[in-house]
This record gives C-alpha cells, structure tokens and sequence, in this order.
C-alpha cells in the first residue's frame, strides 16, 4: 500500500553511491525531502526524468533530493558520474527493495521500484505522493507545485 498523504514519512537508512550512510530523519527540522523511486540506472525513462530534474535543480532550492533504485552503489555511482546529477543517490540494493516496499512502490515480481515520487516535509510528513507504472513517465510539474506550496 502506498503512503499516504497526511502521514509521517517512514523513515530509513541506505547508503549513497560513496556507501555513505543517508537517513531521512536526519533532514528533520531543517529542509524538505523530495525521494523519487525509479526502476534502474542506465534505463531509458529514468535517464530522462533525472536529467530533467538535474536540469530544473534551482526549482528544488531549499529540499534535499533523494534518488532510489534497487541498483547497487557501484552502478548509481557510475551513473550519477556519467550524468552529472549533483543530488544523491541511494541504493535500496539490500535487503532487497525494502525502503521501496515500506513506500507501497516495490515491484516484487519484477525485483524493482516503481516510479513513486514522495515530498516530505521539514516535520516528516508526506505532502506529496506520485506513483506511474514503471514504462510511464512521470510529469514533474505536480512535484513542482508540491515544491513551491512547502515554501508558500
């Protein structure tokens, strides 16, 4: 079951592609969390929609983005080097897709997340939630009003 809107984000700790330690709470009181959940690095649509957000970073001034795939470091390390995405990205590698199962976005047929976009606020809350099939793009524009209204 996806998280809901209105309720206190789950917390979790995954290591970045340098296999430093991220943990949500750790944000608390001091700045918003946009976590997007995609499939794969290397793949396609989630090259487009990261590229996107790389691009458009000054729009997400002010909230910490977090990107999570079941990919290992190693992979998201080379992938976030080939990109240039100056934001995190953490590996939900092991156990397998379990910070994606606790959001409702695990595939568990596929071994994958799904596209699940979550906004959490300086509190904890989820005041934002967003999940496409794993072959459907996601629209940023619903992410960057969920944005701009943290800050309103």
């Amino acid at each position: 079951m996806v998280v809901d809107v209105g309720s206190e984000a789950p917390d979790f700790t995954l290591k970045d592609y340098n296999k430093q330690p991220v943990t949500l709470s750790s944000f608390r009181g001091s700045s918003g969390v946009l976590l997007v959940f995609f499939p794969f690095a290397f793949s396609g649509i989630c090259r487009g929609e990261l590229c996107q957000l790389r691009d458009e970073f000054d729009v997400y001034d002010g909230v910490q983005v977090l990107g999570v795939s079941v990919d290992t470091p190693y992979a998201l390390k080379a992938w976030a080097l080939q990109e240039s995405y100056q934001f995190p990205l953490l590996s939900d590698f092991w156990p397998h897709g379990a910070v994606a199962s606790s959001y409702g976005v695990f595939n568990s047929a596929s071994g994958m997340a799904v596209r699940g976009t979550f906004l959490v606020d300086v509190g904890g809350v989820v005041r934002f939630a967003e999940v496409r099939s794993p072959g459907e793009a996601r629209d940023q524009g619903g992410w960057k009003q969920a944005v701009a209204s943290l800050r309103a």
